[in-house]
């Protein structure tokens, strides 16, 4: 069995038809570079040059040999440049997962910035409530997830790490006809006594805990009427009537006819939050690279 530098040898004689040249491309003496052709001669068990004197000459054998060595020469350089590329992270499969509402502004900034500056990554994407993914990174069946905040991941013994990526206001999401989508800013007392569609626990865990304390703080008492998982489906709610809703303001590029969406001052806890995470133990090569550049979207 040849080795690559029989290989290279044999493609420097063939390309130069001459072994003192070929041997000082290579920098090698001319006896150890025929003794090189020699073995690798009798390793395939075949003539690859006619030689004498004066001329080197490709047999067809060598000449069907040269087009398989360019081949497998190309094929080493391509797997050495590719193995070292991911070794650096350049290139690779991450898989990252993300919520209903990040898709509608966090996810396509974060994917458009990693194939921009990272194009030889995949990325297979998961939509997952926040729950689902901490359980999925637990698991290492994603890499990177963007989640809201949960009390597991406070724990400084827990094997995720987490960084902040968005911190974005609240909008007021009222249906057309509704007597606060028209008129004077409205308030958090505009809200007292109003149908009001929510989360449920299942998925918006994290925004009924913040929407409790926002309502215990300003003294109001909305009226639950119905609660659903995804903010898409909260919008639809309030665009067929059922009540208003308080949704991330990154839910402005899900445009509905029926729907406003209006600023509403609220305190400064009112400021839904999105965390990148991964696992402490990820040894992915891809994963401080892609979330370098995740986190280089951090909205404020």
């Amino acid at each position: 069995m040849f080795d690559l530098g029989h290989a290279r040898s044999f493609v420097a004689v063939a390309e130069e038809m001459h072994f003192g040249r070929a041997a000082a491309k290579l920098n090698l003496t001319q006896s150890p570079l025929s003794r090189q052709i020699q073995m690798l001669e009798q390793s395939l068990g075949v003539t690859l040059l006619d030689r004498t004197t004066r001329t080197v000459r490709l047999t067809p054998a060598g000449r069907t040999f040269l087009a398989e060595a360019y081949r497998v020469l190309g094929a080493a350089e391509s797997a050495t440049r590719i193995t070292r590329r991911a070794a650096r992270g350049e290139s690779g499969v991450i898989r990252l997962s993300f919520t209903a509402a990040s898709a509608y502004r966090t996810l396509p900034r974060v994917v458009a910035h990693v194939r921009a500056m990272l194009p030889e990554v995949d990325l297979v994407l998961a939509e997952m409530v926040s729950d689902e993914q901490i359980l999925a990174l637990e698991e290492n069946r994603t890499d990177l997830a963007i989640l809201r905040p949960a009390p597991i991941l406070q724990d400084s013994r827990s094997s995720i790490a987490t960084a902040p990526l968005v911190s974005e206001r609240l909008l007021l999401a009222v249906p057309r006809s509704h007597r606060l989508a028209n008129g004077t800013a409205p308030t958090l007392q505009d809200l007292d006594g109003e149908a009001f569609v929510t989360w449920s626990p299942k998925g918006g865990r994290y925004f009924i805990d913040l929407l409790d304390r926002l309502f215990e703080t300003g003294g109001v008492a909305p009226r639950i009427v119905q609660r659903v998982n995804q903010v898409h489906a909260m919008l639809a709610l309030v665009g067929a009537g059922i009540g208003i809703a308080l949704v991330p303001a990154s839910t402005r590029g899900n445009s509905m006819a029926d729907i406003r969406l209006r600023p509403i001052a609220l305190p400064a806890m009112a400021r839904p939050e999105l965390l990148l995470a991964w696992r402490r133990d990820n040894s992915n090569p891809c994963l401080v690279s892609v979330r370098t550049i995740a986190l280089e979207t951090v909205e404020v």
